[in-house]
């Protein structure tokens, strides 16, 4: 199964240019018709704005986007090509402007939307979907700092703590890192900790 990132979930910022009030809103979409609907949702929420640009990618799926009566080129392509610098997929992204009566040209208008974008992704956070590792380790007290930040260099999540005689951690490691990062357990405790793989798992976790 491959390996993308998406949005972690809804995000939502704004700014004020030159007094266009920009809003810019990211979501976390499976389907073109998820995507469809978000914005037909900020469409009849803000009815009356002066434009209501978008843009969204679909893994294995469409890319569209819509300058929203904006000048050809100075909003929806900026904004997709955002989602795609970030490396995002099954995204979809409105900035909404309220015109503050000042123009701001097509170099304005690329600055603006490209920031509305950004801004909201930024909001949302970014997710890691791929095959996880799910990795049951219990260690004595005097090895639990060290097996975090081993867990970190690993790219690990550690997705639960149990104190109890000692400490027995649950970890989420990417699949590929899983063999490795207990081999290293291993070396730095000489043999004191093992750790286990008990299942996978196909999902996002924040990165």
């Amino acid at each position: 199964m491959d390996e993308y990132l998406v949005p972690s979930g809804y995000g939502e910022d704004e700014f004020v240019e030159k007094k266009s009030r920009f809003i810019g809103r990211v979501w976390l979409v499976e389907t073109e018709q998820d995507a469809l609907d978000r914005i037909a949702e900020m469409k009849k929420q803000h009815y009356d704005a002066t434009h209501n640009c978008w843009a969204y990618v679909i893994r294995d799926g469409a890319v569209r986007f819509s300058d929203d009566g904006e000048p050809g080129g100075t909003a929806g392509m900026p904004m997709v090509q955002v989602l795609q610098k970030e490396g995002l997929y099954n995204v979809v992204c409105v900035v909404t402007r309220y015109f503050g009566g000042t123009l701001l040209g097509a170099g304005g208008l690329v600055r603006a939307y490209t920031k509305g974008a950004k801004i909201a992704i930024d909001a949302a956070g970014k997710s890691m979907k791929r095959v996880w590792s799910v990795i049951y380790l219990p260690c004595p007290y005097n090895f639990y700092e060290r097996v975090k930040l081993e867990a970190e260099a690993f790219e690990g999540i550690i997705r639960d703590t149990q104190f109890g005689a000692e400490v027995e951690l649950e970890i989420l490691m990417a699949q590929g890192n899983a063999d490795a990062f207990l081999e290293r357990i291993v070396d730095m405790t000489s043999g004191t900790v093992e750790g286990m793989q008990t299942g996978q798992e196909y999902r996002a976790f924040p990165v």
